[in-house]
């Protein structure tokens, strides 16, 4: 793989050909879910990354046998999407009523030293709410649209891809851009020292449902939605 070809790539198409490069941008502090569009050349300016040294990572990558890393891009819409609802719809789903009771319960105690929280608290409960609505439509309605094309194309189910992909994609903006905004006010998850348990149990499971949605997120932005917008033309 050479280097150019690596810059030109956009980042959500290097992790949907290798998942194993999405730990290497995470650390780089590189969204590679909803800011999956932009160039590698691009996203490096942005953050102030090193540029070789991600590329010289990612074409080890390319030379390191993989191992039991599921192909999600050989995936048939529908496959993938039963998928996505029973591994991440569900921690989601499992996730949401605990992190609203926990960003709810710091903010309460610690809010006065420490003001973040509030928002942290109020960012929380709008994405609770936003998710909520987006994984039902998507079970509901993208999601069996997306089977019924697998079986007949038909000019309203391709109409119905279309708009939710839309529309979804919108929603995945939100989301991300809270669970940004969300990162950096607790400066990355940082546990101060005057923490309590329950604010760093809170923290880290911040943490983790950042990192499950983003997984989340590019499996559908970047593999299942265009995917969904083939069948759709």
């Amino acid at each position: 793989m050479s280097n150019q070809t690596n810059i030109e790539q956009t980042i959500g198409e290097i992790v949907a050909n290798d998942f194993r490069a999405a730990s290497i941008f995470k650390e780089a502090g590189i969204d590679f879910c909803c800011g999956g569009n932009k160039s590698l050349s691009d996203a490096c300016k942005e953050k102030g990354a090193d540029e070789s040294h991600l590329i010289q990572q990612i074409e080890t990558l390319a030379q390191t046998p993989v191992s039991n890393v599921m192909n999600f891009k050989e995936w048939e819409p529908g496959f993938l999407s039963d998928y996505i609802m029973n591994t991440h719809h569900k921690f989601v789903l499992k996730n949401l009523p605990e992190l609203i009771f926990y960003t709810q319960k710091i903010a309460d105690v610690h809010g006065d030293n420490h003001p973040e929280l509030l928002e942290v608290a109020e960012l929380f409960a709008k994405i609770n709410e936003e998710l909520l609505q987006h994984l039902k439509n998507e079970e509901e309605v993208l999601f069996p649209a997306l089977k019924a094309a697998e079986i007949s194309a038909t000019a309203q189910v391709k109409s119905t891809i279309i708009s939710e992909v839309t529309r979804m994609q919108g929603e995945h903006e939100f989301a991300g851009g809270a669970m940004d905004r969300i990162n950096v006010l607790t400066k990355n998850y940082l546990i101060p020292a005057d923490a309590c348990n329950t604010y760093r149990v809170s923290l880290k499971l911040l943490e983790q449902f950042e990192d499950d949605l983003h997984i989340h997120v590019h499996l559908e932005n970047n593999i299942l939605y265009p995917k969904a917008l083939k069948m759709a033309q």
